[in-house]
């Protein structure tokens, strides 16, 4: 019995150890990319021709995280059009998440801050989609179409609504940090930030695995 004990503390200790040495790792994990050359509007590319902002970014009640592009149309005009990628990235999370969400993209990128010199790294996420094109891990270019803006099932006027993080580990987990700009970005405005950027050859260590799964979806 006393050896049985020994054996289950040990086992019980193993896997322990082994849980955290996986999200360590996880936390550790990188991938090399590309360092954006510019940030581009996600609809009407490059600047949101034919498109409009029905809802902009608001950190306090009634919150919204992001914008919401509608077409110029109206209604359900615009389903079926083209979104694309901001900027160049890694595809982290694509996934049909239901609810309230429908099909949903996270693109993560590099970038250096011409201000400071330094290199830094924001999500950006694409929200109700019709149609995902692009899966987990995928290399994505500024301008790739990746997507199509839809209604989640009727349950919106179609739309898309847009994000950008500043915090890499929101994923999908949006009251996980505190409802304030260093956490997040007014799209508009850090797309006119960094609209132009200078070009490099070299790639940018960027951090993967840095957020939770979603109800069993797994990002990147």
């Amino acid at each position: 019995m006393i050896r049985l004990l020994h054996s289950a503390r040990w086992l019980l200790c193993w896997a322990a150890l082994a849980v955290f040495t996986f999200h360590a790792d996880a936390q550790q994990r990188t991938v090399a990319l590309p360092l954006a050359d510019g940030f581009d509007l996600p609809v009407g590319k490059p600047d949101g021709k034919g498109y409009y902002v029905a809802r902009g970014l608001r950190l306090r009640s009634p919150v919204h995280f992001g914008e919401d592009w509608n077409g110029l149309g109206g209604g359900d005009t615009d389903t079926g059009d083209p979104v694309y990628a901001i900027a160049d990235g890694v595809v982290m999370f694509s996934y049909d998440c239901q609810g309230g969400w429908g099909n949903v993209i996270l693109v993560r990128h590099a970038y250096r801050d011409p201000q400071t010199g330094q290199a830094r790294f924001c999500d950006s996420q694409y929200a109700h989609l019709h149609q995902r094109m692009v899966k987990v891990g995928a290399m994505v270019k500024r301008g790739q179409q990746i997507g199509t803006i839809g209604s989640n099932r009727g349950m919106y006027a179609a739309h898309l609504h847009f994000e950008i993080r500043h915090n890499l580990s929101i994923g999908m987990q949006r009251e996980s940090v505190p409802k304030t700009m260093e956490h997040w970005a007014d799209p508009r405005t850090f797309i006119n930030k960094y609209r132009k950027l200078n070009p490099e050859w070299r790639k940018q260590a960027t951090p993967i695995g840095t957020y939770t799964d979603y109800r069993g979806l797994k990002g990147l």
